[in-house]
């Protein structure tokens, strides 16, 4: 339960800056003598009453007299000329006489210092009124004052207010619709996924409604109560059939729950004016009403789902009935709604007598089957209902039944419900992040197992395989797994299709990190276009299947198929959020959403310290680190190098695949800070030594390469060309292009430390080309602004700086600030050198010529050549000196001798 404190006197409505604004403009002519008519209207509970207070309470600050009168249903209300402010809050509920004498003075407008406040429900005011309100507005002598529903920075701060927990803005602030009052109600309500309402809490909260709920005749209440219990939408003739007043006298009352706006129309149907008002009927409705009520809903509903929700108010009454529709209903909504199928599955465990302890083998459930039909076994329901706590973060509950359920004697479990129960079991210990419990767990199973493993493989054994890949999957031991899963996937060919798709995008992430590039590239190729064409509940009945693919894919340089795939799931549970966080973040920031991987990093970051996953902190900090390097650059970096700085200092020895990617990360940032020492110590220190051995085959030729130009900046240049040798090998043969592309680029910089510029432009063009063709426009411009010093020295000045502003403009774009700071360096450092010396011997001849003022065939003549050879050499010579015409050839030519 939670209490929900009520506002202090005095407190201004939260987000209501337009309106208090307003008020304050009729609060400022009035106390000069103007009057209007106001008139506050909007949806029940949005606020109009709040504001109204907030109206009086400026009026009164300026010393002027402010009244308000509440309307009684059917009361006539004081209404004269006199001075100040007057507020008729309600003004829906006005009897016909002070409805006429109200259309009177609303078009007869307001004289001297007089404002008259009207504050309504627009659905229950009378119609000639609302016409009177309308025509003011359209002449301008009635302000209309309209609040809308709150978004979610003011419900976040009213939660915080009441000290909810404000990640609950989103959803509590969708549920209500903004409308503040239904908030409150919510609130107090404390409803989660999976769990009931507090009734208590929310008929405390609810008291404000309870006049407008008894303000209606006997029958009108008792159809209303069984609405409730029907739960929106509902139909007439169910309404009829649940309360038993008939047909006709349901129908009345009905219409008169519409004219007082507690239902309204949906459709064919009808619906509560909120589902929350619903609650409170059905919290309000006496015991033996809502048992036979629900009795008589459970008889005629329509599907398995709306059958388990009346039978869960049935478990006193009738246990049996009630079981078997809960287990039924849980089965429909697992998938969609797995906390409403935890709680169905756990009360009708609850409601099952003692006899049926016995797993479905056993003779005593044998005993109870033929007592009630089709009943199903306690085991059964017992393993549905861990899997439903899972799948709605529920693991510690799983956990606990699993073990228990394992260690009873009484269970009497078979072969199939034993791996059954230890997948489970080994389910809920990696959800925890007990990987070691989790693999113990998996390894008693498999040990249960035949090997090789039987060909078809039982379902339930297919999902254990499945179990042993993601417990390897996120400890990052995939070496250890793969073979397992190989033949697994040889087993499973009966195996149902998502399950064997998510086998074999475990297999093809092992196969990935092993660097099989082929086979991983063709099986993940495979997986994607069967994913691709399942509907989201079965594609993600295993929630890791889309995490890991993606991963998988960002790794084979996929990057468009893994953020797709990674950003598929609305909803996922929280371990596996955190691959996903981790993985959307380097995806984002290879691609250039420099902005958007530094948030998600953060997101990753607090996720992983709630969930004590220290390495999973330490790879979402290195992963900010180099997102705000290269958005912040190194004039700004004092956040990036103190953040570098405790990282490293955090590394923790071992071979963890966590560890050694937050490495190569860290190093990198260090390198783009310009820190080359720090970037060549810190590989050298913490991923094996230079051949860096702990790091994956997919990545491995990027950080030698990463090695190798440190090695360089340091001085070393024997021990950068011999690194570069290594990191050669490590990408032939390979298949990734990116990774190729860091290579080349490592060996551009190389062969232009040596003086060997073309070479070096060359191979800066051909990397520059890989990084743009796999969408990773920031490491393309780097690469462009890397080239100009090369560039300068083989096609001049002009060339340089086209890749210096096509650079800056790329980093414009992706507000990778490092960039610009690094093409504005190297402008200022390129070599001052004549553009002549870039011209071969023929486009010199060739220059002179067309500056003498020879046409083209004439110059072709002269030279022995073809026209079009000639064409192809001014073209060049253009180019290099950046020029546009035989005109400024001539000038440039001029300048330059």
């Amino acid at each position: 339960m939670t209490t929900v404190p009520v506002p202090a006197p005095g407190e201004p409505p939260v987000a209501r800056e337009a309106e208090l604004a307003r008020f304050a403009g009729i609060v400022d002519a009035l106390a000069n003598g103007r009057g209007t008519v106001v008139e506050i209207t909007g949806e029940p509970g949005i606020g109009k009453t709040r504001l109204a207070l907030a109206l009086m309470r400026m009026a009164a600050r300026r010393g002027l007299p402010a009244v308000r009168v509440q309307v009684v249903r059917g009361k006539a209300v004081p209404v004269g000329r006199r001075s100040g402010l007057l507020v008729l809050d309600d003004v829906h509920w006005c009897d016909p006489a002070s409805t006429a004498v109200l259309v009177r003075q609303v078009r007869a407008g307001t004289l001297g210092p007089f404002v008259l406040a009207l504050v309504h429900r627009p659905r229950q005011t009378a119609p000639e009124l609302l016409q009177a309100l309308d025509d003011g507005v359209r002449a301008g002598t009635v302000k209309r004052v309209e609040p809308g529903p709150l978004g979610d920075e003011a419900v976040a701060a009213l939660l915080d207010a009441w000290q909810v927990d404000a990640g609950l803005a989103r959803e509590l602030g969708a549920e209500a619709g903004g409308n503040p009052r239904h908030l409150r109600l919510l609130v107090a309500q404390g409803r989660r996924p999976g769990r009931p309402g507090d009734a208590d809490g929310l008929l405390r909260e609810a008291k404000p409604l309870f006049a407008e709920l008894d303000g209606v005749t006997g029958d009108a209440a008792t159809a209303l109560s069984a609405a409730a219990v029907l739960g929106s939408p509902f139909r007439p003739q169910d309404v009829a059939r649940v309360c038993g007043l008939g047909l006709d006298a349901t129908l009345d009352a009905l219409g008169e729950l519409e004219r007082a706006d507690l239902i309204r129309a949906h459709g064919g149907s009808l619906r509560f004016r909120h589902p929350v008002l619903g609650d409170v009927v059905h919290a309000r409705a006496g015991l033996p009403f809502r048992l036979r009520a629900h009795r008589r809903a459970l008889d005629i509903a329509g599907n398995a789902v709306e059958r388990a929700r009346h039978a869960e108010h049935l478990l006193g009454t009738d246990p049996a009935v009630a079981v078997r529709a809960l287990s039924e209903g849980a089965a429909e909504v697992a998938v969609r709604e797995p906390g409403t199928a935890a709680r169905w599955l756990r009360s009708a465990l609850e409601a099952m007598p003692p006899t049926t302890a016995g797993g479905g083998n056993s003779s005593t459930a044998q005993d109870t089957s033929t007592e009630v039909p089709d009943h199903p076994s306690r085991t059964a329901l017992e393993l549905a209902c861990c899997r439903a706590l899972i799948a709605s973060e529920q693991p510690e509950e799983a956990r606990t039944r699993a073990h228990a359920l394992l260690a009873s004697p009484s269970a009497h479990l078979s072969p199939r419900e034993t791996l059954q129960a230890y997948t489970v079991c080994a389910d809920a210990e990696r959800q925890l992040g007990h990987y070691q419990e989790a693999m113990a767990v998996v390894a008693a199973a498999l040990a249960l197992l035949p090997r090789p493993l039987p060909e078809p493989l039982p379902p339930e054994a297919v999902r254990l395989a499945i179990e042993f890949g993601l417990v390897h999957a996120v400890r990052g031991t995939h070496d250890e797994a793969r073979g397992l899963l190989e033949e697994a996937v040889r087993a499973a060919g009966d195996a149902d299709e998502a399950d064997r798709t998510a086998l074999r995008v475990l297999a093809a992430l092992c196969a990935t990190h092993a660097g099989d590039v082929a086979e991983a590239t063709a099986e993940v190729a495979h997986c994607a276009r069967v994913l691709d064409a399942m509907p989201d509940p079965f594609a993600g009945r295993t929630p890791e299947t889309l995490a890991l693919l993606g991963c998988a894919e960002l790794y084979l340089e996929r990057f468009t198929d893994a953020i797709r795939h990674l950003g598929r799931e609305a909803e996922t549970r929280i371990p596996v959020l955190m691959h996903r966080l981790l993985a959307l973040t380097m995806a984002e920031q290879w691609t250039g959403r420099l902005d958007a991987s530094e948030r998600r990093a953060r997101e990753a970051e607090a996720l992983g310290r709630s969930l004590g996953a220290q390495d999973a902190v330490t790879l979402a900090r290195a992963m900010r680190a180099t997102a705000l390097v290269w958005s912040r650059g190194r004039r700004d970096s004092a956040e990036a190098v103190a953040l570098l700085a405790e990282t490293t200092a955090a590394l923790r020895p071992g071979q963890s695949w966590w560890t050694v990617s937050a490495t190569g990360l860290l190093a990198q940032a260090q390198f783009l800070t310009g820190d080359a020492a720090g970037c060549r110590r810190t590989l050298l220190d913490h991923v094996g030594g230079e051949l860096l051995p702990l790091v994956r085959p997919f990545w491995r030729p990027f950080l030698l390469a990463l090695l190798a130009t440190a090695t360089l900046e340091c001085g070393d240049r024997d021990g950068a060309h011999r690194l570069l040798r290594h990191a050669e090998s490590a990408s032939d043969g390979l298949g990734l292009p990116v990774q190729e592309a860091y290579v080349q680029e490592a060996r551009a910089r190389l062969h232009a430390a040596d003086g060997e510029y073309e070479t070096a432009a060359k191979l800066f063009d051909l990397a520059a080309h890989a990084f743009r063709c796999a969408d990773m426009p920031v490491q393309y411009a780097w690469t462009l602004t890397s080239a100009a010093r090369a560039l300068a020295e083989t096609e001049g000045h002009p060339a340089a700086l086209r890749h210096l502003e096509l650079a800056e403009g790329i980093a414009r774009v992706h507000g990778a600030r490092l960039i610009h700071e690094e093409a504005a360096r190297l402008r200022t450092a390129l070599p001052a050198t004549d553009p002549l010396t870039h011209l071969t011997d023929r486009e010199r001849e060739v220059a002179d010529l067309a500056a003498s003022g020879l046409r083209t065939r004439e110059i072709a003549e002269h030279l022995f050549l073809s026209p079009r050879t000639i064409e192809t050499h001014l073209a060049h010579v253009y180019r290099k000196l950046d020029v546009t015409s035989r005109l400024t050839l001539s000038t440039a030519l001029r300048r330059t001798r």
